[in-house]
């Protein structure tokens, strides 16, 4: 099989979650516990930060491997879903996987694939940690897909646990209280490995202080102790300054600006996040990375890790933005982020997944924007008239479009060059729009 029949094949084969839902959740470690052992064990090869969260771990798990990188480690990323390609999943100091290794990989492994039966995700954790481990990286950067406890990333003991936040998603899998869902993340708190929270919220801090009780796990709040003032756009990327006990200070004692190449003001509590995690590694474990590596990955995180879809202008004049936030918590930090964007007329292309309820996402959505509902090319694709339906109860009217493609492209028609174009919705929507 070439690269594309290999694909098609593990598509066809093996369940996967961001296409089909639910059907494709393993609710146990069984499988990539097998995969492992089959693999040599290679999550025990490599040194690791494990980053969990309801929002923000995938920008927060590019921002950690963008500091390591600069500091002159040699750095695994892996994280998930992908956008345009498969192989953005698993990288190392900001290159994918070559198409060559995967399919050697299917093809060496294919009959226990069929033995074992993995998830789609299964497999791809094994085969990003193998990645790792044979190109022998300093540290990797695993994002957690889905939960945590259950998760097939959490086989990995890593040097720090990250939890950047707690919201409702995925209710149906990980419960239906902020409480549950902490539960779930938590499970990544393992024995005497420090742990950094990226908010302090009173449903959720009591559940990862009695976890980190129960594990001997010194935790950390990154938001009591650093913070972020002054922000700004200056030259599209955003400026910065970290205020609190790790402010970065000049030799003179004066604030250390930064910028940072995610410009979303929401990226704010992630940039927090990320660099308490650093202050972590560099006092409990004694990794020095310093204040230039820290600055400079921060400015060049982009660049440097190949993030894709997290406020990313697509075109100006009119100014098209496309953004993966797709849950309420997520929604919201994104209508923040546009009611600071001089605009004529907001125009909105707007697709969902058909396993959530999105009444209280659409409730939130502005009423006087135009509307061009639509569905990405996937089973789980939420249908564009069902979802124009339920958007008429909140109060919402706009046209429907059968492919992601139509519905950005009459936006940016009838947009005026002072409108903003804003995508979103759904990771696909985003993924087929850039």
């Amino acid at each position: 099989m070439n690269y594309s029949q290999t694909l098609d094949y593990l598509y066809s084969q093996l369940p996967m979650f961001h296409r089909i839902g639910a059907a494709a959740y393993k609710a146990n470690l069984d499988n990539t516990i097998a995969i492992c052992s089959l693999l040599g064990n290679p999550e025990n090869k490599f040194r690791s930060v494990h980053v969990a969260g309801t929002n923000g771990k995938g920008s927060t798990s590019h921002l950690i491997a963008s500091i390591l990188q600069c500091a002159g480690y040699k750095v695994g990323l892996y994280t998930s879903p992908h956008l345009n390609d498969f192989r953005e999943r698993i990288r190392i100091n900001g290159k994918m996987i070559a198409k060559a290794n995967v399919v050697g990989f299917v093809q060496r492994y294919k009959g226990d694939f069929e033995r074992i039966k993995p998830s789609f995700f299964e497999w791809t954790v094994g085969l990003a940690f193998d990645h790792f481990a044979k190109n022998r990286v300093d540290m990797a950067v695993i994002e957690v897909g889905l939960g945590g406890r259950l998760d097939s990333t959490n086989v990995i003991t890593p040097l720090v646990s990250v939890i950047t936040n707690i919201s409702y998603d995925h209710t149906a899998l990980l419960g239906d209280t902020l409480e549950k869902i902490a539960h779930e993340k938590a499970g990544i708190i393992k024995k005497r490995v420090p742990v950094v929270i990226g908010e302090t919220q009173k449903e959720s801090a009591p559940v990862f202080i009695k976890k980190a009780k129960l594990e001997n796990a010194p935790i950390v709040f990154a938001d009591d102790f650093i913070g972020l003032k002054n922000t700004r756009q200056v030259n599209r990327k955003g400026k910065l300054f970290l205020s609190g006990q790790l402010a970065l200070q000049h030799v003179k004692g004066k604030p250390f600006p930064l910028l940072c190449e995610l410009p979303g003001a929401y990226q704010a509590k992630n940039i927090c996040t990320a660099v308490a995690a650093v202050h972590v590694l560099n006092s409990y474990l004694g990794i020095h990375l310093s204040q230039q590596a820290i600055a400079e990955g921060l400015e060049k995180v982009v660049s440097k890790t190949g993030l894709l879809g997290r406020w990313q202008v697509l075109q100006r004049k009119p100014l098209v933005i496309a953004d993966t936030g797709h849950n309420e918590a997520g929604i919201k930090e994104v209508l923040e982020q546009i009611r600071k964007i001089p605009h004529k007329k907001l125009h909105i292309v707007f697709g969902a997944v058909n396993d959530k309820d999105i009444s209280n996402i659409l409730a939130l959505l502005p009423k006087k924007a135009a509307y061009y509902f639509c569905q990405a090319n996937i089973p789980r694709a939420l249908d564009a008239r069902e979802l124009a339906a339920l958007a008429v109860q909140q109060g919402l009217k706009g046209n429907i479009y059968p492919s992601v493609r139509k519905a950005v492209k009459a936006a940016k028609t009838a947009a005026a060059k002072n409108d903003l174009v804003f995508i979103g919705g759904s990771t696909f929507v985003v993924a087929e729009a850039i």
